[in-house]
């Protein structure tokens, strides 16, 4: 075993989930039943939930943190928030890594859908957060090397990320979330490892189903002050159903520089190509019990598509001022070029209002963050600081999708519009050690988000579409903390979150008439939580458990889609009650084991009105009080049982489970609950300087027919995504330590 080896084997050191222990830390006058459970129940905790939890590489319970407010390491058993942490172990070991979906089943409130359709992002849910997403990932926001990867409108992607890079996955849930501003409903953080020591280079390929495809080269390591970590991956597929090949390459750089004590610079640059993704569509219902594999025949005839391309570069700078004091700055910009061609029937085009059936984007986006920490060991009292600013400029063309006769092409103009999006916030936070078994934090964060369009697509019969709003909140977190024992810890945390509409849900109105639809408002939301958290046997076993309740007024929905044109609307007030249990350890020495399972009651509170086909004058069809949010399983489930020893053979097996879900806010179908398992077999060998690791993997092994994932609310009734039934994967990983 090399060095770089042995120091992957020790314990690592963890930092805090997310990009500032702030972003745990904003609070707001909560009002109404929660603020009343605040009072008896707690006081106004904050800060330990911006923990990050650090298991040993080898997939030890143990953890360990680094509260960003007092920078002192804490296991994040102490932690009074839903946080969990998927280390390198469990990203890479026997899995494609390609997609996020491969890794997140094991997390408790979250759900997250491999669409097979890399036209699309994967779906991403937090407690019902973000179900509601037809593209992209919103409701949930995304870090990634301290540079978030949800643009300020609350929109988001993750497909730049090269998985064989990543150090850890944490994902945050409840009200602590609240704290990364806008759109947080829960927060996935990604960071990236950091070289050191003698270099190590690595060359993976994976082989599967569908003509599946990827390789991947990776070198490693440091020397004095410098480290560096780079990556680099191509993957290709024809895709489980008809029409759904992609290809898709990745670049990942990562270098740091420590030029004295208590200074580090940190430089991370990626970029991504997406040469060209075909877009299958969903499947209606009877398209669907038909023929899986098949695709609607306005995806064949339109050839819809999508190919994007992604650069990005940031920098952080830690400096330590005094051995209680510490300064930290972020930079950050990046391009992203996407055209799509979707399945729009020409007839619709014909309106001169219409934006056409090809969408062609350039977006530039930066974004700065500085914040200052006063930090003690010795002292009960610790505070944070800072400012952070996010903007992305839009350049939005519309296009026909057809020239005369012949469809899928790009057409003549229909849209032409720059858009821009800013958020500007500020956020401080204080936190107290009352007594050996309490601690009590404060904070409070104030986001600004603004969002402006300038049309230049003006013509006598489509007017100027120009316009712009500013949303604002100041969202509040609370929590206490009671370590009643050395292996049971007590906690409740409640706060205030809010989801600003997209520029993409702000584009239109329901009547047909131009310019935004300013009458579009944020939905906010109030967060309550309660917790245990229990380890015995030594630590070696962990358990977790979150009951929650979420109330939110003025939700965004659906109003009307019709025609590849959607407009939304505030409906009264929704409901997310649930209760979360998860459970991991180790055992027998080589044994892993891990379990988890979630019960999300999502509803509808009060009633509202949507429209049939647009142009719609005045909603007339009712979404009654009481239907479930759509796109939110009720219960899920997941389990897993590995035998991992160092060398030698090892394997696995897990069980997932996903109770059926509603696809529209009428709850008139409903894509089938399903439970599926996997299994995998390797062998890892060390001879040397070198390592050899190999495996086979087999998922759905008993060929189930479901639905992966489903389009919520899609005007043409495709609702349904169908998953691949049975298949297989067989991949090599070969590294050398110099």
């Amino acid at each position: 075993m090399n060095d770089r080896d042995k120091a992957r084997a020790q314990p690592m050191r963890a930092r805090v989930v997310g990009r500032d222990a702030s972003r745990w830390m904003a609070p707001r006058a909560l009002s109404g039943p929660s603020s009343l459970v605040i009072s008896a129940a707690v006081a106004a905790a904050f800060a330990p939930a911006v923990c990050r939890g650090q298991a040993e590489a080898a997939g030890g319970a143990s953890q360990t943190v680094v509260v960003t407010g007092t920078r002192q390491a804490e296991s994040a058993f102490d932690v009074p928030a839903s946080v969990d942490r998927i280390g390198a172990e469990q990203i890479r070991d026997q899995r494609l890594q390609v997609n996020i979906s491969e890794v997140l089943a094991a997390v408790p409130g979250m759900t997250a859908r491999d669409r097979q359709n890399y036209a699309q992002d994967v779906q991403l849910s937090v407690r019902g957060f973000g179900a509601r997403a037809s593209f992209g990932i919103r409701g949930v926001r995304l870090i990634v090397d301290g540079i978030s990867a949800t643009l300020p409108d609350g929109q988001g992607q993750i497909s730049h990320v090269d998985l064989a890079s990543a150090e850890r996955i944490e994902v945050l849930r409840g009200p602590f979330s609240a704290l990364y501003g806008n759109s947080s409903g829960g927060v996935v953080d990604i960071v990236t490892e950091d070289g050191s020591g003698p270099p190590v280079a690595s060359a993976s390929v994976a082989a599967g189903s569908d003509s599946l495809w990827r390789a991947g080269l990776q070198v490693a390591g440091g020397a004095g002050a410098w480290g560096y970590t780079a990556s680099a991956s191509h993957f290709e597929t024809d895709g489980y159903r008809d029409h759904s090949s992609a290809e898709r390459d990745l670049g990942n750089l990562k270098l740091t520089w420590r030029p004295g004590e208590g200074r580090k610079l940190t430089i991370v640059a990626n970029s991504m190509s997406l040469p060209e993704a075909q877009d299958p569509l969903g499947l209606t219902r009877e398209q669907f019990d038909a023929d899986a594999r098949g695709v609607d025949a306005v995806a064949l005839s339109f050839n819809t598509r999508k190919s994007v391309s992604q650069t990005q570069l940031g920098a952080s700078y830690e400096h330590s001022l005094a051995p209680d004091q510490r300064l930290q700055a972020t930079l950050y910009g990046g391009h992203r070029d996407t055209e799509q061609f979707q399945a729009i029937p020409v007839a619709p085009q014909g309106s001169p209002r219409h934006p056409g059936g090809v969408i062609d984007l350039a977006r530039d986006y930066h974004g700065a963050d500085l914040r200052w920490s006063l930090a003690s060991p010795s002292a009960p009292f610790s505070m944070t600081v800072g400012l952070s600013f996010d903007a992305l400029d839009e350049y939005r063309r519309g296009y026909e999708n057809f020239i005369g006769d012949v469809t899928g092409v790009k057409g003549a103009l229909r849209r032409d519009e720059d858009n821009r999006s800013t958020a500007f916030d500020g956020y401080a936070q204080a936190t107290w050690r009352l007594a050996p078994a309490w601690r009590m934090d404060a904070g409070l964060r104030h986001s600004t988000v603004r969002v402006e369009s300038r049309d230049h697509y003006i013509t006598a019969a489509n007017g100027d579409d120009s316009g712009q709003t500013d949303f604002q909140a100041t969202t509040p977190v609370a929590s206490l903390m009671w370590l009643a024992s050395e292996t049971l810890h007590l906690y409740a945390s409640a706060g205030r979150g809010f989801e600003t509409p997209t520029l993409n849900e702000l584009a239109y109105r329901s009547d047909g008439s131009a310019g935004l639809n300013l009458s579009l408002q944020p939905a906010r939301s109030d967060n309550l939580e309660v917790g245990a958290k229990w380890r015995f046997d030594g630590g070696a076993q962990t358990l977790n458990l979150a009951i929650f309740g979420v109330r939110t007024r003025d939700e965004i929905v659906t109003q009307t889609n019709q025609g590849g044109r959607a407009s939304f609307q505030n409906a009264g007030k929704t409901r997310r009650d649930g209760v979360e249990l998860g459970w991991s350890g180790r055992w027998g020495g080589d044994w892993r084991s891990q379990a988890s399972m979630t019960y999300l009651d999502a509803r509808y509170d009060e009633a509202f009105l949507i429209c049939g086909a647009p142009p719609c004058q005045a909603p007339t069809i009712e979404v009654p009080a009481g239907n479930r949010l759509p796109g939110v399983a009720r219960s899920s489930a997941y389990a897993s049982l590995q035998w991992a020893p160092a060398e030698g053979w090892r394997g696995g097996a897990e069980v997932r489970y996903l109770s059926d879900v509603p696809v529209n806010d009428l709850n008139t179908d409903r894509a089938a609950s399903y439970t599926v398992a996997s299994a995998s077999l390797g062998y890892r060998l060390r001879r040397g300087a070198w390592a050899f690791d190999g495996f086979v993997r087999a998922d759905n092994l008993f060929g189930d027919r479901y639905a992966g994932s489903v389009i919520v609310n899609e005007g043409n009734g495709r609702f349904f995504e169908p998953a691949p039934g049975r298949t297989w994967l067989a991949g090599l990983n070969v590294s050398y330590g110099f």
